[in-house]
């Protein structure tokens, strides 16, 4: 088995106890559990990350990017194996290709009432993905994390409500809310991220919020 590269295992042991943004911090109770996987690999421009574009026609997130996965079902045994259940469901991934080092601390979508455990994996060998549940998934895609980390596709957007967060346009993904924080921080965390403009605040495209 090939083992995950150490600036992985270094980033998943960071991130195993990283700070929680208020924004983000699941309520004493309440809340559906739900897993969501963050997979990086070895691409060929060095480390990706495997996103989701969701489709338009869904009730929430519509057209929204985000890391492949949902709620956690009685019959997962834990988050885990949600996240991948659901990655291989929504992307056609084969779940034994994938190693996982370890989750991040729980964190909260007040917008959709779940509390999410991001699952941090290795992409030992990688599958061939694509949208394999079309009504809920319209793209597929490995983004590098020099691309993520390039200020050129950095802004700040501002919510309708008046909140402002980390986004991302990257090709045809923009990329916000609660995926893009997580994004943020693991750039953070991993030593990736590089100086750029926060003065950019741009509003949010209609139909995205």
């Amino acid at each position: 088995m090939t083992q995950a590269p150490q600036w992985l295992r270094d980033l998943a042991a960071a991130a195993a106890g990283m700070d929680v943004p208020e924004i983000v911090r699941p309520p004493v109770s309440g809340g559906r559990r739900s897993a969501v996987l963050v997979l990086f690999g070895d691409g060929p421009e060095g480390p990706d990350l495997l996103f989701i574009q969701r489709s338009e026609g869904l009730r929430r997130h519509a057209g929204q990017p985000a890391f492949p996965g949902g709620a956690i079902e009685d019959s997962d045994d834990g988050p885990v194996a949600a996240a991948l259940r659901e990655a291989a469901e929504e992307t056609g991934l084969d779940p034994a290709g994938v190693d996982v080092l370890g989750t991040l601390p729980e964190l909260f979508v007040s917008r959709s009432d779940f509390r999410v455990v991001p699952v941090l994996a290795w992409w030992r060998e990688p599958s061939a993905v694509r949208p394999t549940d079309t009504g809920e998934v319209a793209a597929v895609e490995r983004i590098p994390v020099a691309e993520l980390a390039d200020p050129a596709h950095r802004f700040m957007f501002r919510h309708p409500s008046g909140r402002t967060g980390p986004a991302f346009h990257i090709g045809s993904m923009l990329i916000w809310g609660f995926t893009a924080l997580l994004a943020d921080r693991l750039l953070a965390l991993g030593g990736w991220e590089r100086p750029w403009d926060l003065r950019d605040i741009r509003a949010l495209p209609e139909g995205a919020a």
